[in-house]
């Protein structure tokens, strides 16, 4: 299957992983000699509520046996695709009353790149250095890195990048500007919060100006910081709200939130605005809704920020210099690349999941499910810390 996978499928790096998977439960991976692997990355910060849910899989099981893709996004009333963005709603401030659902988070900000433009009429947007929203032409014009994309110019005109926690860089922001696109917590940059009321006083200037501000949640969103989305932490509400990940439970799907008014000029001037196939797919929305409810019905976000503390505890060593993040998305930052290199490799040997992050060299991801145990936390720590201890003591 390896040399299959090798030839057949296309790959994305020249190393890797290679794990050749069996099947999964819960906060566990099992390869095909039922080896178990402890998983602190979640498939990167979508399976929120562990591996085959049972809520979840009911749930997708009993829409299957009634009907699957039946037409495109918004033409027949879908039940299940219906009752998703009603919870969204009731769950969201009135400004971001209605829900645009989407295969995936770099559609999701496709689209609420278009709508931004169609709202104040500019076509300027300004992001953030070291940004990452997806990998589709518009969502690789607003990455903050260069080397990243400069294989692929040209891309979007009219696109500036402020540097993320920079107040002096906030001036740039203009009448020109039509949206400030963000991520609430800087992902592939190293988990980077935002400081000194950064995103308030952003807010402010784009009310100002007549200028939107769109957070982008794919990695933070659905209760992964603690709160239902990380914006929550910060005394503020973006005008456009994309996320993805976690809310489909490990199923594929993105969507943007807004107001209603705002949702409206999708529909005409030209008709057709935004438009997608398998976008707000029933079997999709079935699993959504199910891993949606049960996040909010079994208080998980209340129990993240002691999760928290008890990887913070656990994970205190010489080569760790520091970790970032907030709640259970968390990255820690290495003595330098080759330690958190060989980390990532030699803790998949014993039997844990970590992974990188895309833009700093020095940082391991940890992201497991919102529900991993205590015992599992404590278990995969131990792992981490006997490991840099090896390697430590390689050094010496």
């Amino acid at each position: 299957m390896r040399n299959k996978f090798l030839k057949y499928q296309a790959q994305t790096t020249n190393n890797p992983i290679g794990l050749e998977m069996s099947y999964a439960k819960g906060s566990y991976i099992y390869d095909i000699k039922n080896k178990k692997y402890l998983d602190f990355v979640a498939g990167v910060s979508a399976s929120n509520l562990g591996h085959r849910n049972k809520v979840i899989n009911k749930a997708v099981i009993k829409q299957i046996k009634k009907y699957w893709h039946v037409m495109v996004y918004g033409e027949f009333i879908q039940e299940p695709t219906v009752n998703l963005c009603e919870l969204l709603s009731k769950n969201l401030p009135k400004s971001l009353s209605n829900t645009y659902l989407t295969n995936s988070g770099t559609e999701a900000i496709e689209a609420a790149m278009k709508l931004a433009k169609r709202v104040t009429g500019r076509t300027e947007i300004i992001a953030a250095k070291n940004s990452y929203h997806g990998s589709t032409q518009g969502s690789m014009s607003i990455m903050g890195l260069e080397e990243r994309k400069r294989g692929y110019r040209p891309l979007l005109p009219d696109i500036k990048f402020i540097k993320f926690n920079n107040e002096n860089d906030i001036k740039k922001i203009s009448k020109k500007t039509a949206a400030v696109v963000l991520e609430t917590i800087q992902g592939g940059a190293g988990f980077i919060i935002p400081k000194k009321n950064y995103l308030k006083k952003i807010k402010n200037k784009c009310k100002k100006l007549k200028t939107l501000l769109i957070l982008d949640e794919i990695q933070s969103g659905i209760g992964r910081t603690g709160k239902l989305f990380a914006y929550e932490h910060y005394n503020i509400v973006p005008d456009i709200l994309v996320y993805g990940k976690g809310l489909g439970g490990g199923f594929p799907i993105g969507a943007i939130s807004t107001s209603k008014k705002n949702m409206s000029l999708f529909i005409e001037n030209p008709i057709l605005g935004h438009i997608t196939t398998f976008g707000g797919h029933p079997v999709i929305a079935a699993a959504a809704y199910a891993n949606l409810k049960e996040t909010l019905n079994l208080k998980i976000m209340n129990k993240i920020d002691e999760k928290e503390k008890l990887f913070k505890k656990n994970l205190k060593h010489p080569l760790i210099n520091e970790i970032r993040g907030r709640g259970l998305m968390l990255a820690l930052i290495l003595k330098d690349k080759e330690v958190a290199n060989n980390l990532v490799i030699k803790c998949l040997e014993k039997g844990l999941i970590l992974f990188y992050l895309l833009f700093e060299s020095k940082a391991v991801r940890i992201t497991p499910p919102l529900t991993i145990k205590k015992k599992e936390i404590k278990l995969g720590c131990q792992i981490i810390i006997n490991t840099l201890n090896q390697m430590d003591n390689s050094v010496h």
